[in-house]
């Protein structure tokens, strides 16, 4: 295109010239080497005129070039230095972290050389001490007898032994005196069932029923969530028993509407304290198909009717067992609670054959599932449905899938392939006791505060909702 236009220029002056030259030779009268010199002469002008017009066009798009390229460079360095001011910034967050992980660590690594060498003396110890038993395993009288000594003996050489030899001493004395006689009686948890029944009678009496809670967080993120309220109660001996190991007596099933309402009542008061920290967590309660059915059902319906307003944060939980079980009148008792609110939760799958769509109807909104059962490491048979199926079933019916009994990191790992959103396991926090006092008492709420942040950074999860409750950790 260039060529053709240059081309066409060059054509033209030398018609201009030409013209130049005829106009001369027959207007004004010159010869014709006059007229020649006349047309060169013009278009050597016209050739001069054209070469410094392109030079200066040449030299102007030149300056504008150089101009933008001079632009172009300063942007460039200004990006070039932002992005310098973000890598000194992210090199110091960088830096700083890494500080934080190594000062972290340091306790944990003193921690765990103490349990270390705990346990070393406590391995010594257990050895000696089945050592001594062996020696009066003839007469189980003359052992409790001498069990007290060896724990007297014991306390001047390792005292961090001394707690376990007491357990086992109070713990055989019990054991000894329930041996059965008739064939009538045996020992549960270093008691016999009657004595249990009475400690049980005497706790529901007096309101000592100790609430355990232990969180659900959210996956991967592991936020908190909701948490499960478990009752437990404390025996003669000091040992922790969970009430649903009793359930089972059939002296127990006149205690069990009882039970479920004083926990009922606590579980109020914990997710009303939580309400006030404006907190999104939600509390799951245990109850027993056997409290749906009983005459002082109305006594706990009236309950839960005076605290609607804390419906979409309690949610009661059913076994599967029982939950096949209910009969028409547990029926009837649960939709009188799910007409003023609550939600309801299955737990205790022993395999995945749920009917979804029967669950929704009935106002069932979580199904909790332990993980081992979930990965169908049992070596049985759950469902017709494949287990990475079961949240999406579940979710098509507005059902959350929770896994539980999680204790380990590779566990987690592996649930994020079942599309699961909430977990629950000793790999975030064992259950742990509420204290009674602390619902009634503010100031003992703040005393918590700290020791409870300490374990939120030790387990990775957010427990500042249970602290501001009231959790004391033990």
């Amino acid at each position: 295109m260039v060529r053709i236009s240059a081309f066409l220029i060059a054509l033209c002056m030398v018609l201009i010239a030409a013209s130049l030259g005829v106009v001369v030779y027959a207007r004004f009268g010159f010869t014709g080497a006059e007229s020649a010199l006349a047309g060169v002469g013009a278009l050597t002008a016209l050739t001069v005129y054209y070469a410094v017009a392109a030079r200066r066009n040449d030299r102007l798009e030149t300056s504008n070039q150089l101009a933008k390229l001079a632009r172009g460079s300063g942007d460039l360095a200004g990006q070039l230095a932002e992005f310098g001011r973000r890598l000194n910034a992210i090199e110091g967050k960088v830096d700083s972290v890494v500080d934080r992980a190594v000062t972290s660590s340091q306790p944990l690594a003193e921690e765990v050389e103490q349990l270390a060498t705990s346990v070393e003396q406590l391995t010594t110890s257990v050895a000696a001490h089945d050592a001594a038993l062996r020696d009066h395993s003839t007469n189980r009288h003359s052992t409790v007898e001498h069990l007290p000594a060896i724990i007297a003996a014991e306390a001047s050489t390792n005292p961090p032994a001394v707690a376990r030899l007491q357990f086992a001493a109070s713990t055989a004395a019990s054991t000894a005196r329930a041996t059965p006689t008739n064939g009538k009686t045996a020992p549960v948890a270093g008691f016999d069932r009657e004595m249990m029944m009475e400690a049980l009678q005497n706790a529901i009496a007096a309101d000592i029923i100790e609430l355990y809670l232990q969180p659900v967080v959210t996956l991967p993120q592991r936020r908190l969530r909701y948490y499960e309220a478990v009752a437990r109660l404390q025996a003669g001996n000091g040992e922790i028993i969970g009430v649903g190991d009793l359930l089972s007596e059939p002296q127990a099933m006149t205690l069990i509407a009882k039970l479920d309402y004083l926990a009922a009542g606590r579980c109020v008061q914990i997710v009303r304290r939580l309400l006030l920290q404006k907190r999104e967590v939600g509390l799951f309660c245990n109850v027993a198909a056997a409290t749906l059915a009983d005459a002082s059902f109305s006594k706990f319906l009236a309950l839960m009717d005076a605290n609607r307003a804390i419906a979409a944060a309690l949610v009661f939980e059913f076994t599967q067992s029982a939950v096949r079980e209910m009969g028409p009148v547990e029926h009837a008792s649960l939709a009188a609670l799910a007409e003023r609110g609550f939600r309801f939760s299955m737990d205790n799958l022993s395999d995945l054959r749920v009917n979804a769509r029967e669950l929704n109807e009935r106002g069932f909104r979580f199904v909790k599932v332990p993980a081992p059962l979930l990965f169908n490491r049992l070596g049985a048979v759950t469902a017709d449905i494949r287990p990475a199926e079961f949240s999406d079933l579940l979710g098509r019916f507005g059902i959350d899938l929770i896994a539980d009994r999680i204790e380990h990191e590779h566990t987690v790992i592996d649930l994020l392939d079942y599309d699961v959103r909430f977990g629950q396991g000793a790999l975030f926090s064992p259950p742990r006791p509420l204290r009674a006092g602390v619902l009634e008492s503010p100031d003992a709420q703040a005393e918590e505060l700290a020791a409870t942040n300490d374990t939120v950074a030790a387990s990775g999860a957010d427990f500042t909702p249970l602290a501001r409750a009231g959790m004391r950790h033990s």
